[in-house]
């Protein structure tokens, strides 16, 4: 009869929700940190991402890590449960994880792996892995049903689910097209690896993001329609 309880009275992974214009701000400053990465890029080191691919990666995805952390561990499942410090944590091994994911993915789709292109794989592998795994290590954990019902089964739940889905797919669509060119005998210098996939990626993902936005506007206005 226990047995039986619990198997109709699930336990409920338990979030803290956020407002359209929460998420609209939480893009805003996840946005601006980017920015800073090519301003400091740009005005301290005098380099961009094409004259420096390594450096300007790994600025940029030292700036940006930390505020996507900070930001998305407010947003963790059962915080009653589970300590924003330990949301912290795991989002340093999402990090490290999605590295690896994101370099293998790479690699077995061409990306070239001799020693002159390893700094560069790796480097944009963390900078992918920020805004692909980071966020819903932060938020999800090690849930497997969470992220395989919204990353496999593309079926996403309130308004944080989709901040982890749309711009993280966004990014790897992005970062899919911005590598088209690299084959094409055009000769420029920003069609080296990771150059043109890397603005594709940051490309996708800010578009990832505005997508997710008016979905939540045009939901919130058919909530009120309704």
């Amino acid at each position: 009869m226990k047995e039986a309880k619990e198997k109709k009275n699930p336990e409920i992974s338990v979030s803290i929700t956020i407002s359209t214009w929460g998420a609209f701000a939480v893009y805003v400053i996840t946005g601006l940190f980017l920015i800073f990465g090519f301003h400091v890029v740009r005005n301290k080191y005098s380099v961009d991402l094409i004259s420096d691919p390594t450096l300007t990666l790994r600025l940029l995805w030292i700036i940006e890590f930390p505020i996507v952390v900070i930001i998305y561990s407010l947003f963790r499942r059962n915080p009653e449960k589970c300590s924003y410090f330990r949301a912290v944590g795991r989002s340093l091994v999402g990090l490290i994880a999605g590295a690896l994911i994101n370099a293998l993915g790479a690699v077995s789709l061409g990306a070239p792996i001799g020693m002159q292109s390893l700094s560069k794989t790796i480097h944009w592998s963390f900078l992918m892995s920020v805004f692909t795994v980071v966020p819903a290590t932060a938020v999800l954990g090690a849930s497997w049903i969470d992220w395989h019902r919204i990353f496999a089964s593309l079926k996403p739940i309130g308004i944080i689910e989709h901040m982890l889905l749309v711009p993280a797919y966004g990014a790897i669509i992005g970062g899919w097209f911005g590598a088209w060119p690299m084959p094409l005998d055009w000769e420029r210098p920003w069609q080296e690896w990771p150059i043109c996939v890397c603005y594709g990626a940051i490309g996708g993902y800010i578009g990832g993001q505005m997508v997710s936005l008016l979905t939540f506007l045009s939901e919130h206005k058919n909530l009120k329609l309704a």
